[in-house]
């Protein structure tokens, strides 16, 4: 059973509810009088469960779109190195992005995209990311939502996975360290 890889619970489903909840109301009472289009730009595959519940709460209208960028590969360190393996469908020019990640860890995939979309021409862009490890950053980068700051553990769940497991826990939970070091 995947509860017993788990170490700890560090969020609860609760937890996690309220807390997606009070980010919507900050994104929408910043946004509510902008002129432009919202675009949630969920990054594929960690962010889906957290994007999906954020942007079902923001209660103004909001354009979809999903990109696939990564730093790691099939690693569990960064490598430094941001590949885009799908890119956004839609024009962002004049566009309000929010880009909607899982966890900001070194922050090198994050800076990459926001220069990357602010080159395309977007009104403004914003990072939303649900959790934050500033232990791990090796560049600076303005998380503007951020849901928790989390320690250096490995973390599983809502999303986030080991091995392509653990995302759909409804929980943030620790992977037990003989789970991933073997």
């Amino acid at each position: 059973m995947m509860k017993d890889d788990i170490r700890q619970v560090l969020f609860t489903h609760e937890e996690i509810q309220r807390r997606v909840s009070e980010l919507a109301k900050e994104i929408e009472e910043d946004y509510k009088n902008l002129e432009g289009d919202i675009y949630c730009v969920g990054i594929l595959k960690g962010a889906v469960v957290f994007y999906t519940d954020l942007v079902c709460r923001i209660g103004l209208p909001v354009r979809f779109d999903f990109m696939i960028a990564s730093s790691y590969g099939n690693a569990t360190k960064s490598s430094g190195m941001v590949r885009i393996l799908k890119d956004l469908d839609f024009d962002i020019t004049g566009c309000h992005v929010i880009v909607v990640e899982d966890i900001i860890d070194s922050g090198t995939t994050m800076e990459y995209l926001k220069k990357y979309l602010q080159n395309r021409k977007a009104a403004s862009v914003r990072l939303c990311s649900f959790l934050s490890k500033p232990s791990r950053r090796r560049v600076d980068v303005d998380i503007d939502y951020c849901g928790f700051e989390v320690p250096d553990e490995f973390l599983v769940g809502y999303g986030l996975d080991y091995a392509g497991l653990y995302r759909n826990l409804p929980y943030i939970g620790v992977l037990k360290r003989e789970i991933y070091e073997k």
